[in-house]
């Protein structure tokens, strides 16, 4: 029997790349095969992102491009999945003549029914949220793995409603995954090769799971927990808020030579009547506390950040604020954006977006080149230093380098050893980019 093959295309964080594993294992179970060829396909998903409207339009533009493959094969079928399926609901089904199943975040179980709806001649929609929905019971299929790392979703939903996010109103309210799964989970993929798991929730701090004896793990127990797996199983996590990142958390990481030595610490704004603006539940002064206490407890930590410019009433000095906090932290690396207002969130529904898009783009170009002249400097601090580095695999420019990434994230690439993927190797630093650091294997 000729097994149907579906393709999944994922856009956005790293939760929709989790969430794409979790659907293969359903399809696979279904009998569905995997596909790396669009073309052969029989079952196309889409796992969408609404964070920014930029993130929409692309996946907009990409179902007008399957147009071509659905007049080829008319029993293909299409579907849309994720962020953006909970945001826009029944409209996608009506506007997007392309599409024949629209699902939320939370129903992937119900995958095989609305394909057979599909198959019987009707579209299909299912996107209710719910407040208990983890997948904790289900494997994921690592179909897109370089099989050295691998991502486990701790926690789902968000109950931080920042005036400029959307995630609250599509993927729904805070729920932990049962510890004992999670630890299940990662001392399963090491035992199948793989050398590095990262932990993810839209706010990992806020994890806690109530255990069957009323006891209650929070996320340093968990980290706890996993660490002692094996020495050998590198532990990160993603994302962390600002309010919420205890001195707990950070003395458990410093336990730990496995638990890596990067926190992803997003501030959004130098300023803090921007910050209370946002509703992000700290000031700059705030952050500034978990930044020196995370340089107290783990000097040898990388922090990497996310900022926001030009939101609602931004004005040049709190642009100029950010530039300051950036300068004073010395980020190592940050994912940087232009504020995009999102329907439906407090910001949409009670502020004016009444930054000019000329100020926006200058002000971001600003952004970019300051981190970019602190990446350097940041990579440039390493030079000579020795780090372990797990290697992932080949450089993108040479086969004859490998390519792997220190406990603080950094990508380090180096001349080919005898070592192969998934081994630790010690690599001294000779050189650098704003983005990489060029080293050598030793001993």
């Amino acid at each position: 029997m000729i097994k149907r093959k579906f393709f999944i295309e994922t856009y956005g964080c790293q939760m929709n790349f989790s969430d794409s594993e979790i659907v293969a294992s359903i399809l696979s179970k279904e009998g569905f095969a995997t596909t790396t060829d669009i073309s052969e396909a029989d079952l196309i998903f889409i796992n969408t992102c609404s964070i920014r409207d930029n993130a929409e339009q692309r996946v907009l533009r990409r179902l007008k491009m399957l147009q071509s493959l659905k007049k080829k094969n008319p029993g293909l079928i299409i579907g849309l999945l994720g962020c953006m399926a909970e945001r826009l609901k029944e409209e996608l089904l009506e506007k997007e003549q392309v599409l024949d199943l629209v699902a939320g975040p939370d129903v992937y179980r119900d995958l095989p029914k609305l394909i057979r709806q599909v198959g019987s001649g009707q579209k299909a929609i299912n996107i209710l949220l719910s407040q208990e929905e983890t997948y904790a019971d289900i494997a994921p299929v690592r179909y897109d793995s370089n099989g050295i790392s691998a991502f486990i979703s701790i926690m789902r939903g968000c109950e931080n409603y920042c005036a400029y996010c959307v995630v609250p109103y599509v993927r729904g309210l805070e729920r932990s995954r049962a510890a004992a799964s999670i630890i299940r989970e990662a001392t399963f993929l090491f035992q199948h090769g793989y050398r590095e798991i990262t932990l993810l929730g839209q706010n990992v701090n806020s994890y806690c799971w109530v255990n069957p004896d009323k006891t209650i793990t929070g996320f340093a127990d968990l980290l706890n927990q996993v660490a002692q797996i094996n020495p050998l199983l590198r532990i990160r996590f993603s994302t962390s808020h600002p309010k919420d990142l205890s001195n707990e958390l950070l003395h458990t990481i410093a336990l730990y030579k496995n638990i890596c030595r990067s926190i992803h610490l997003p501030v959004q704004s130098g300023s803090s009547r921007i910050l209370d603006k946002m509703n992000r539940g700290y000031s700059r002064d705030q952050y500034m506390d978990r930044i020196n206490a995370i340089h107290k407890i783990l000097p040898d930590c990388a922090i990497s950040t996310d900022v926001i410019v030009g939101f609602c009433s931004e004005t040049e000095n709190d642009h100029n604020e950010t530039l300051s906090l950036m300068k004073e932290i010395g980020f190592d690396s940050a994912f940087m954006f232009r504020y995009s207002e999102r329907p439906d969130t407090l910001a949409a529904n009670n502020y004016k977006d009444d930054v000019p898009f000329e100020d926006k783009e200058r002000r971001l170009k600003e952004i970019i080149d300051l981190q970019q002249s602190l990446s350097y400097k940041s990579n440039e601090k390493d030079k000579g230093k020795k780090f372990e580095v797990l290697i992932e695999g080949y450089s993108k420019r040479s086969k004859e380098h490998f390519s792997g990434r220190n406990s603080q994230n950094k990508v380090v690439v180096f001349p080919k050893t005898n070592d192969k993927p998934g081994d630790y190797v010690s690599a001294v630093i000779q050189g650098f980019t704003s983005a990489t650091l060029l080293g050598k294997a030793v001993s």
